[in-house]
């Protein structure tokens, strides 16, 4: 049953830990939630205090922010747990989307699980979740792997490893190299795979390329590299 009493939720509380998703371009697509949360916690945890900064300033918010992010994770999860027994109440944030999916997040709420420290979910925007629901390929099954490797060799082993797969394969994969891994995608698993390649979901220039892998190639080869890319590979046997 929904939640009869949804004020409640809107409230922050001492010693919880909160798992904010934030816009992955959209402003809009903040949920009135998050921005609840946002703007009452005791300290927000999140990878870049600038982006962060601007974000929460646009919401007409000011909160404390700490740096949580790949460099400083493992001891700084340790640090904001200490300060979540001490009874404060933290959000923690990516620059956009959800925490722990390719992004900071894990290890504090790890170091919250072994202390027996309330972890509480506040879902929205995920670049993941957006792709896949509009894509048209396969979303009974998916394994999501985050970014490949930098390594070209490393990249043509993973396709490899992969080619037979079930079910639909989910990346990231950065504006610097989404050429090459799709170039290495076509030249592994051949031109008639079935992919999505989408970039800067939820923003301006938000273009889906789907469809056999040469085609997309092709398609990559005349427009803008910019931006973000989320990228979806169908089992060997989907036709679109």
């Amino acid at each position: 049953m929904p939640d009869s009493t949804p004020n409640a939720s809107l409230t922050p509380q001492p010693g919880h830990l909160y798992v904010v998703a934030t816009p992955i371009g959209n402003l809009a697509d903040l949920t009135d939630r998050a921005r609840a949360i946002l703007g009452a916690v005791d300290l927000v945890a999140c990878e870049d205090t600038r982006t962060t900064g601007t974000l929460l300033s646009r919401l007409g918010l000011r909160r404390d922010l700490v740096a949580y992010h790949e460099h400083n994770e493992t001891e700084a999860a340790e640090r904001l747990a200490d300060l979540l027994a001490a009874g404060k109440s933290v959000a923690v944030v990516s620059d956009a989307g959800t925490p722990g999916l390719s992004d900071p997040g894990f290890r504090l709420v790890r170091a919250c699980r072994r202390r027996q420290l309330p972890v509480v979910p506040v879902p929205g925007p995920s670049a993941l979740t957006a792709v896949l629901s509009a894509s048209g390929l396969p979303s009974n099954g998916f394994l999501f792997v985050g970014f490949l490797p930098p390594k070209s060799a490393a990249r043509l082993a993973f396709f490899e490893k992969y080619r037979a797969f079930d079910y639909t394969l989910a990346l990231y994969e950065s504006c610097h190299r989404i050429d090459k891994a799709v170039a290495e995608l076509v030249a592994t698993l051949g031109p008639a795979r079935v992919i999505c390649v989408a970039k800067e979901v939820t923003k301006l220039h938000e273009t889906f390329f789907v469809g056999p892998a040469g085609d997309v190639e092709s398609q990559l080869a005349k427009a803008s590299l910019k931006g973000e890319f989320v990228v979806l590979i169908a089992p060997a046997d989907f036709v679109l």
